[in-house]
């Protein structure tokens, strides 16, 4: 039951994920989540997340962000990172993801997803039936919904890499 949370891969970041690898194993289509993926909740763009998106743009990936986040936020970022958006995704559900793709011109098998939770991000990729990377949050200060979702997070988590230890 636990399982439709698991992600398919975990990263310490965002920005240490070998993207030159993806795209040679067929990888066209990356969408992420924004706060606590690529900055600290309610960041602007810094120089690094810029940085990320023009290098996957040399790369030749089609990028987006899909945020359950209103559209100044998500726009503002968009803006600076140089990459589509979907605002109020309504993450975990599949539409937004699905959008995510056509308008990426990816489909599943050519599509992956980076964010920090598993209860929105990981468990919309995978009803998706995109591969899902689970990457740290990059500040501890979250909102209060968020604090409470982490616990149940560590529980999920905890049956994960025990399954994984044991070869699951």
């Amino acid at each position: 039951m636990l399982e439709r949370f698991y992600p398919d891969e975990e990263a310490e970041s965002a920005y240490g994920i070998d993207y030159e690898v993806l795209y040679k194993r067929g990888f066209r289509g990356i969408i992420f989540d924004i706060d606590n993926t690529l900055v600290p909740h309610g960041a602007p763009a810094d120089e690094r997340a810029a940085a990320l998106f023009a290098r996957l743009r040399g790369l030749g990936f089609e990028t987006l962000l899909l945020s359950n986040n209103r559209k100044p936020r998500v726009k503002s970022f968009a803006d600076e990172v140089g990459a589509r958006y979907i605002y109020k995704a309504g993450k975990p559900g599949r539409a937004g993801y699905e959008k995510a793709m056509e308008l990426m011109k990816t489909g599943p098998a050519s599509t992956l997803f980076v964010g920090d939770q598993l209860f929105t991000d990981v468990w919309g990729a995978r009803n998706a039936g995109i591969l899902s990377y689970l990457v740290k949050p990059i500040h501890p200060k979250e909102e209060i919904q968020i604090v409470l979702k982490r616990r149940l997070e560590a529980v999920v988590l905890f049956f994960y890499h025990r399954r994984k230890r044991c070869g699951g």
